[in-house]
């Protein structure tokens, strides 16, 4: 990252001291969801005219459930080259530490939070694959709830959070018994759920 002319960062607060850190004192600029497609062009425009630049999120990979996907993208299209290297995505160690079969599988990531939602679940519940999500803390027991009364209450999961952090937690059960669990718990930090195949 020494050597870009630009650092592209989810949020420049977070990967700044990250960056501090590493004495890495590259130009930052804020890539992220909410101004993605609005500064995608005037990047690929840098990029063509021989600026490199590196892209970086909070916590995850680029492109897996975080900015990326559209700039990558672009960069085949226009013929830039693309280089990835391989770094933290919470959903594999929650995959493997669930005890769930993982070989195959299927990440759906964030569902949709209300139109569609329902829907997605039905499709998804006739899917012979161990089922990986991301949720939000304040979402988890509405989900886990919602899980229940598609794929049955008896149904196996995990619940991950804060993977590969200080505060790293994954509790196993039934989607009943997880409800039980972190029904009255406040529920900090990144969720991954898994949901095992239907026996």
């Amino acid at each position: 990252m020494k050597e870009v002319d630009l650092i592209l960062a989810e949020d420049t607060r977070t990967s700044g001291n990250l960056l501090k850190h590493y004495d890495i004192s590259n130009k930052l600029f804020a890539y992220h969801q909410f101004n993605e497609h609005k500064v995608l062009q005037r990047l690929v425009e840098r990029l063509t005219h021989g600026e490199s630049m590196a892209l970086i999120t909070d916590a995850g990979t680029p492109g897996i459930s975080d900015p990326g996907f559209l700039l990558v993208r672009e960069c085949i299209k226009t013929n830039i080259e693309v280089e990835c290297l391989p770094g933290p995505v919470a959903f594999i160690p929650a995959l493997v530490s669930s005890g769930l079969p993982g070989n195959r599988f299927f990440f759906e990531g964030f569902l949709p939070h209300k139109k569609g939602r329902q829907t997605r679940l039905k499709e998804l519940a006739a899917m012979p694959y161990t089922l990986v999500f991301y949720e939000s803390p304040h979402r988890l027991i509405k989900s886990l709830q919602q899980f229940t009364g598609v794929f049955g209450p008896d149904r196996k999961a995990s619940v991950s959070r804060e993977l590969t952090k200080m505060h790293e937690e994954t509790v196993r059960g039934t989607l009943q018994e997880l409800i039980d669990h972190f029904q009255n718990k406040t529920v900090k930090g990144e969720i991954v759920i898994v949901v095992g195949q239907k026996e």
